[in-house]
């Protein structure tokens, strides 16, 4: 093949998966994934498109038949390959696919596909299935009456004599990373829980070294003498590019924990092991578990996790356009409200769809046109808030140290990818906000959009009602209060994925700015923050004196009182009984 990338067209009904794929290949400088398709009327129509620009625009299609989720929707994937391959002859076509049944896979080669192989397939052998492909060579995994040709060897392969020893000792190594991967990841999951003790994390922070040393001691002990060394190094960092599996639900949870050394590492790399995170993270319950009402609370849990799957793909393409353009570091400040605004309006009009209509009345409306109108409110109120996005992209694009918590983190360590991590997160969980902020202002108590989009507990009227005040309630807090108290003690409060739900988190940031323009009640709210700072050393301290006071007049004096007296009424209620007694008598 020449020095030019291999450039793809990736096809496949689930975002998810082509978000995850697309994530992985990022890794390979010698890939490029041109575009992407969801339905079939979309890849001939990128094609065509590209076909007018330049025929050689794409090298190799990877597609996925059907899906697996019904007959009907296989034999469209057989009906467009043999579209694809009457239209486009010369063009390889690769089918990544779940399915195994043989006699659609014989039908697809039949057609004129080129190669077959299946989801989950470890990243580098697909790659090199991928190369050859492309270069003109098949490929079909497990077909009983076809020779199941192998990926072309590597350059550096070795002889036969030693091939068994070098197999040996790299199974060694993948099984040992494997299952030190499996309980650095289980490590990392509590680590990353707010508001864990700190004798707690403690342990957890111990835990965690030991691992990532056993890691670093296993890939250098088990290595073979005929990988290479820059290699070896970049799988270390990389935590094992080879193992990640292309199934989102395999996909590791650790790559944000590595200690990346920033020399070895691209900002593409450091891009790549961040979505990836986050990708899974995107697998954990996502209910609200903070005090504060977000407007993604109202969303059923797949519509929140599609919307969010969503808004990461949004941002990834956001970076790519960002690199294309050669956008300087010192511009990011200037365009970041454009960025934010264009990340929304793009989101929203996937999400909702550009021509989807709604019943009002006995009007039909586009919802789009609907949310759009709210442009300025969600830019002021929630899209221009989002912190620190400018050190964000600059961190993801330029591979910039990060100075957070007064610290200054370098590049691709672990410190910097987990604050790094979290401020992404946060940005996907506002841009939520504000995609679904327009919708319950003007199309809330729609049964239309109930239907399709709302948790089953807010389908009521009066629910939505409920939900709408206690949004609007946090706002007026927010501005009045909460911000204002965040911005006089310098920190910036985040909302974060936590294995139990979305968790809210804060980091140190200067703000000194910020509370310089502060004015009307948010600045009462910081004099009397201050003014409690003032007198409450010394009001405590009188107070102390004071109860110190009472309690010993209360104790010494009074209570001392209060026995003799008691006992003396005792001692006379004794001697009354005895003298009583001899009368008696």
């Amino acid at each position: 093949m020449s020095d030019r990338p291999l450039k793809l067209l990736l096809v496949d009904q689930d975002p998810i998966f082509r978000l995850g794929l697309r994530v992985a290949l990022e890794e390979f400088s010698n890939l490029q994934v041109v575009s992407e398709a969801q339905t079939n009327t979309a890849v001939l129509q990128i094609l065509a498109e590209l076909a007018q620009q330049d025929p050689t625009s794409i090298n190799l299609i990877v597609l996925e038949l059907g899906n697996n989720r019904s007959i009907n929707s296989q034999q469209l994937g057989l009906q467009l390959c043999r579209q694809l391959k009457s239209q486009y002859p010369n063009l390889p076509i690769l089918l990544l696919s779940s399915l195994q049944d043989q006699g659609l896979l014989l039908a697809a080669k039949a057609i004129g596909i080129d190669a077959y192989c299946p989801k989950g397939i470890p990243v580098t052998d697909l790659v090199a299935i991928m190369q050859a492909v492309a270069d003109g060579e098949t490929y079909w995994y497990g077909l009983n009456d076809t020779k199941i040709e192998k990926p072309p060897p590597s350059p550096h392969t070795p002889s036969t004599p030693h091939r068994f020893l070098i197999r040996l000792l790299e199974n060694w190594r993948l099984s040992g990373n494997s299952q030190i991967n499996a309980n650095l990841a289980a490590v990392t999951r509590k680590l990353q829980v707010p508001g864990q003790p700190i004798l707690e994390r403690a342990v957890l922070a111990g835990q965690q070294r030991e691992l990532l040393a056993a890691r670093w001691l296993i890939n250098h002990l088990l290595t073979t003498s005929t990988s290479q060394p820059e290699q070896i190094n970049d799988q270390i960092e990389s935590q094992g590019v080879e193992q990640l599996p292309l199934s989102l639900e395999n996909l590791p949870s650790d790559r944000s924990i590595i200690p990346y050394t920033p020399s070895l590492l691209s900002p593409r790399a450091l891009q790549a092991t961040l979505f990836t995170s986050c990708i899974n993270k995107l697998q954990f319950p996502l209910q609200n578990i903070t005090d504060e009402s977000l407007e993604i609370d109202i969303l059923r849990s797949d519509k929140k996790r599609e919307l969010l799957y969503l808004i990461l793909q949004k941002v990834a393409d956001t970076l790519d356009e960002l690199r294309s353009s050669q956008i300087g570091i010192h511009q990011l400040p200037e365009i970041k409200n454009a960025i934010l605004y264009e990340l929304w309006k793009e989101a929203s009009t996937d999400f909702f769809g550009k021509f989807s209509r709604v019943k009002v009345g006995n009007n039909q409306v586009e919802i789009i046109t609907v949310i759009f109108q709210s442009s300025g409110v969600v830019q002021a109120g929630i899209l221009n808030k989002i912190p620190l996005l400018v050190d964000l992209f600059s961190y993801l694009l330029f591979q910039t140290d990060f100075t957070i918590n007064n610290t200054n983190l370098s590049a691709g360590s672990f410190e910097a990818n987990q604050n790094a991590e979290m401020l992404l997160e946060n940005l996907l969980i506002q841009i939520g906000n504000a995609v679904i902020q327009p919708l319950l202002n003007y199309l809330g108590d729609i049964e239309d959009i109930k239907l399709i989009f709302y948790n089953r507990k807010f389908i009521s009227t009066r629910e939505i009602e409920r939900f709408r005040n206690s949004l609007s309630w946090k706002y007026r807090v927010r501005n009045l209060v909460t911000e204002p108290k965040a911005i006089f003690e310098s920190r910036y409060e985040l909302f974060v994925f936590a294995p139990r739900g979305i968790a809210k988190t804060s980091i140190y940031a200067p703000r000194r700015q910020e509370l310089e323009e502060l004015s009307g009640i948010p600045l009462g709210v910081t004099l009397g923050l201050e003014l409690n700072d003032a007198i409450a050393p010394p009001l405590k301290s009188l107070l102390s004196f004071l109860g110190s006071g009472v309690v010993f007049v209360l104790t010494k004096i009074i209570g001392r009182g209060l026995g003799l007296i008691v006992r003396g009424i005792l001692q006379g209620i004794g001697s009354v009984s005895i003298s009583e007694g001899k009368n008696k008598k």
